[in-house]
């Protein structure tokens, strides 16, 4: 027998949502970082192979604001979302049946070690190509200046994380790769239907949306009204109450035209913040 075909994850294919939904999964191992059960896996379909992750819906830990077993429909609507947006910013990711169960299965993404995303700086303010999140704390009351890249990328990233509610962008939530995407992981606290915006990419808060974004939220707007095409992929992951709550902060942003910026009433960055 010859050795399957492997998928780079450096290059995503169209049929990789194929493979990950009924392709034969196998545990390799077990992402110790994560704080819900994540498991390393390959999974192989007709001669083709991936890595990927599988995280069941069993090692989901409770939480006070989510329901339970809810987080791994909420990373497969997170690419949902992604998708229709056109800007592929999340791996592919579907629910499937697993050895554990129920649970969310995504491409696994090799990340290149050259790129800089994020960065502390002995300054007031961001040098060119760069945007202050804010002050941290370094040791020995020293602060410095947290600061992200100017990045197109990081930008639309920003703007997605708007839509889904996203309450926990971190730093190693960010993976670029070596053939210059960007991909954003870990999407289990999204869509509630509160604000609980919690992100590293505040850079822009307050500016003006890009056209581009404005006819992305555009069309978002549409597929998530009441028989829009996207309503109808996210009715089986998330709540009817859920997906309205979705289209509203589209339409929000529409509205305003601008970026967001923190509330105000829930803290505005994710701890830790890597």
């Amino acid at each position: 027998m010859s050795a399957p075909e492997r998928i780079p994850s450096r290059s995503v294919t169209a049929d990789a949502a194929e493979l990950l939904a009924c392709g034969e999964l196998t545990v390799r191992g077990r992402i110790r970082e994560a704080s819900n059960a994540a498991l390393f896996c390959s999974v192989t379909l007709d001669g083709r192979e991936a890595a990927c992750v599988y995280k069941p819906v069993a090692g989901e830990r409770p939480l006070w604001d989510f329901p339970d077993g809810t987080l791994a429909g909420r990373e497969v609507a997170a690419y949902e979302v992604s998708e229709a947006t056109g800007w592929g910013l999340v791996p592919p990711t579907v629910l499937r049946d697993g050895p554990y169960g129920e649970g969310m299965c995504q491409l696994w993404i090799d990340v290149s070690a050259e790129a800089e995303l994020l960065a502390l700086v002995d300054a007031e303010e961001p040098e060119p190509g760069w945007r202050a999140i804010g002050l941290a704390e370094v040791g020995e009351g020293r602060t410095a200046l947290l600061v992200h890249a100017d990045d197109e990328r990081l930008r639309r990233l920003a703007v997605l994380d708007a839509v889904i509610n996203n309450a926990d962008r971190k730093g190693g939530h960010l993976l670029p790769t070596a053939d210059g995407r960007l991909y954003g992981i870990d999407h289990g606290v999204t869509f509630n239907v509160d604000n609980k915006l919690r992100t590293l990419l505040w850079g822009w808060a307050g500016e003006p949306l890009t056209p581009e974004a404005v006819d992305v939220l555009q069309r978002l707007s549409e597929s998530l009204a009441e028989g829009g095409a996207l309503a109808a992929r996210l009715t089986a992951l998330i709540t009817p109450i859920e997906i309205d709550a979705t289209r509203a902060r589209a339409d929000a942003l529409l509205a305003s035209g601008l970026h967001p910026e923190p509330s105000g009433q829930w803290p505005a960055i994710p701890w830790p913040p890597v």
